[in-house]
């Protein structure tokens, strides 16, 4: 058993705070219970914490110097390595020292480091266009391994990063992690291959996707607002998607495509440059180029033709409508 409270400082780097406003959003439990619970104790946290300025610097060259002990650090936002790897277009206010070196110098104090988000994971949404600011992950530029702690980095208990890729992350994903690492129960086998914990990323958005009964017919939403199938016509990715939302619902009801939206991948390395509009599928010879995991294209050619030869009128209308306007048939299952 641990000895001590886990601890935990937060850094916010580039981007927008979205995966702070996510955490907030924790229920069932709420966020301060799990801590509690959990036996992790939050050192600070730019938006949560009393202490400011000259209180929290002081913090971090207690980390620095040893006589604070740091078990994860966690960072969200992506690092900015700009203008010409000098890091000062992010400045950690009030000290004249870059942001990315302080999470290099604190990183490496850290038992654990924990990359919240995408932007934190793999450079996210901050690194789209030109990328002016030079942003990148703790671990990844993109899906390359280096960014800004190096492809080799490791911490203390000898993992790399922890990435809880989302834009933004499910506030239990990041909880989850939290726990696991309290418990010492989280090794380099539960990482997947981009270092995503896998008890969410070894799931699909597709499953529990609420409209899998036209995808399975291959009727399809013609534009939004349509309860079809997003993936024929949309740009839903929710096939490939690794992430558990259909099955884990954000404040125990909705996801992505139950609001009616396509999924874009947001825990994957590049999401953020698809190479078309987020709510366009791309085509081949009128064949998604984009098609779901694990199925080779004859097959799914195969399937679709299937499919689509086999849709009820029922499930043919409702696709492209906006409501249920053929309902099912109601029949005696009463067979005595």
């Amino acid at each position: 058993m641990r000895d001590r409270p886990l601890s935990v400082l937060w850094l916010q780097s580039g981007g927008c705070g979205g995966c702070t406003m996510s955490l907030l959003c924790a229920e069932s439990p709420d966020l301060l219970t799990v801590l509690e619970a959990a036996n992790i104790r939050l050192l600070w946290h730019p938006s949560l914490s009393e202490e400011t300025g000259a209180e929290a610097v002081a913090l971090f060259d207690r980390i620095l110097s040893g006589a604070e002990p740091l078990d994860v650090l966690c960072v969200e936002g992506s690092l900015l390595r700009g203008p010409n790897g000098t890091g000062r277009f992010h400045v950690l206010a009030g000290t004249g020292r870059p942001t990315i070196d302080w999470v290099r110098a604190l990183a490496a104090m850290a038992g654990h480091v924990v990359a919240v988000g995408t932007c934190a994971a793999y450079g996210g949404i901050t690194a789209a266009g030109e990328n002016i600011t030079d942003a990148c992950g703790l671990q990844y530029d993109g899906a390359r391994r280096g960014g800004a702690l190096g492809g080799e980095f490791r911490t203390r208990s000898g993992l790399p990063v922890i990435n809880v890729a989302g834009c933004p992350t499910h506030p239990n994903w990041v909880t989850e992690t939290l726990m696991l690492l309290a418990e010492d129960t989280l090794a380099s086998g539960d990482l997947d291959v981009y270092q995503r914990p896998r008890f969410y990323a070894d799931h699909l958005v597709h499953h529990g996707c609420p409209r899998n009964e036209y995808y399975e017919y291959k009727a399809s939403a013609e534009k939004p607002s349509d309860l079809g199938c997003l993936m024929e016509h949309m740009g839903c990715l929710g096939t490939q998607a690794h992430a558990d939302c259909n099955t884990r619902l954000w404040n125990g009801e909705g996801s992505c495509t139950r609001g009616g939206y396509a999924c874009i991948n947001c825990t994957a390395p590049g999401f953020e440059e698809p190479g078309h509009p987020f709510q366009q599928t791309p085509k081949f010879a009128g064949i998604p180029i984009g098609l779901p995991t694990d199925m080779p294209k004859a097959w799914f050619v195969a399937l679709a033709s299937l499919a689509k030869a086999a849709t009820p009128e029922r499930v043919r209308r409702n696709a492209a409508a906006d409501r249920i306007v053929v309902p099912p048939t109601v029949r005696n299952t009463n067979k005595s």
